[in-house]
């Protein structure tokens, strides 16, 4: 168990100090610094969607060798070495070149949503179906220490690059890459090495259609499941909106003119507040319905919106990471309570599945719109503020799911079996 949760702690610091953190930074100041701010945000936005496009169409074929081909370990190798090399990769793009940061970047986003499926798959090759939340909830707890631990040093040499030895700040984004591969690497070795994976009857033939069988047959038993297919409706508007706050929020606050070393401090405030408020919106969900709380962090996630278009001081930005990782905890926890209410509780595992690669392979729709109404209008604060569609999207689809008509759905799904 400890050696399948050291792959989060290992990968996870990809997603923070790379897709977080550094990347939008150095991408809008040393690879696009001869372009206009918002040519720079609509360049990096289309990366994201691009990526995240490829492995929501991959994702019914990555499931399907995930459960039947028997090869879990050798996948996650490949996408997890491909992700590894992409990142580090990033520290020999010369200053200027974009086009190549952005193709090493978006393969290295593939490699780290794509190695994520098998790595999940893995989980039950190493506890029992009664230890599934607490070994997942440790996989979860490792990934934000162990991207929170490393991140913290990478920013530490960006503000203090003399103290490290380094020439500039620059030059410590640069070996920040380095070190994020370098700690993937080291890390997965427990799972490959210590993580054994059962042999199964894995078919050499059939897989691509079987993968898309099993999709097409969860989606059909969603159609039943009227309240639940809603709720996921709006979940994927709603979690776009969130996952693109967090991959673009950097990039905005760059091309407003804030310092890249405050947005550093401001994303590791967001980084351990996020944990502690997952715990007071569950609170809140036990007291008034996981689905009122949802609907708190979506109202309070169209005010941070609000503020953000018409921020002006360093502090401001601040404020708000504080308030982002306050929701942001929160919406994912009570996201995942409320739909487990409105599924059945004994094919949870493959209901979550779905509900997983939604959340997973989000941020399409948000880094597009933004890019575009920002190139369209000029204006990078619009752009921030056309994110606050998808909020709303995923607002009024949420008002219509009853939840006690999803479980009584449940129920009777239940009876009829």
């Amino acid at each position: 168990m400890l050696a399948w949760s050291f792959y989060d702690w290992a990968n996870s610091a990809f997603a923070t100090t790379v897709m977080a953190g550094f990347f939008p930074i150095f991408f809008k100041q040393y690879w696009s610094a001869d372009v206009a701010a918002t040519e720079s945000t609509f360049r990096l936005g289309l990366a994201n969607s691009v990526a995240s496009i490829i492995v929501v169409c991959l994702a019914p074929l990555l499931g399907a060798l995930a459960d039947q081909a028997g090869a879990k370990k050798r996948f996650l190798l490949f996408f997890a070495g491909m992700g590894i090399v992409m990142t580090g990769g990033l520290y020999l793009v010369a200053m200027g070149n974009w086009a190549m940061a952005l193709v090493l970047y978006g393969l290295g986003v593939l490699g780290f949503s794509g190695g994520n499926i098998f790595y999940d798959s893995l989980m039950v090759s190493v506890t029992q179906k009664q230890n599934y939340d607490k070994v997942s909830a440790y996989g979860f707890a490792f990934g934000y220490l162990g991207g929170g631990v490393l991140f913290t040093f990478n920013v530490l040499m960006t503000l203090f690059p003399a103290f490290f030895g380094l020439a500039d700040a620059a030059q410590a984004v640069r070996l920040s890459f380095v070190l994020v591969a370098l700690w993937w690497a080291l890390f997965s070795i427990p799972l490959f090495l210590l993580v054994e994976e059962p042999s199964v009857g894995a078919h050499e033939k059939g897989w691509i259609l079987a993968g898309f069988r099993q999709l097409i047959g969860t989606f059909s038993k969603l159609k039943q499941l009227r309240m639940a297919f809603l709720f996921l409706v709006a979940y994927w508007c709603y979690i776009d909106g969130v996952d693109t706050i967090v991959r673009m929020a950097v990039d905005f606050g760059l091309s407003i003119g804030f310092d890249a070393n405050n947005l550093m401090v401001a994303l590791l405030i967001t980084q351990f507040v996020g944990f502690p408020a997952a715990i007071v919106f569950g609170e809140i969900g036990n007291r008034r319905g996981p689905k009122q709380g949802i609907m708190l962090a979506i109202f309070c996630y169209l005010m941070i919106l609000l503020w953000a278009y018409h921020m002006e001081a360093v502090w401001e930005f601040y404020l708000l990471a504080i308030a982002i990782g306050l929701v942001q905890g929160g919406i994912q926890a009570l996201s995942r309570s409320l739909y487990a209410r409105l599924i059945p509780h004994d094919q949870s595992a493959e209901f979550f599945g779905f509900y997983n690669m939604l959340g997973k392979f989000a941020t399409v729709l948000g880094p597009l719109l933004m890019g575009w109404i920002g190139v369209l209008t000029g204006d990078t604060r619009l752009s921030i503020l056309s994110i606050s569609i998808l909020f709303i999207i995923g607002g009024v689809l949420l008002n219509f799911v009853d939840v006690e008509a999803g479980e009584r759905a449940v129920q009777e799904m239940g009876d009829q079996q």
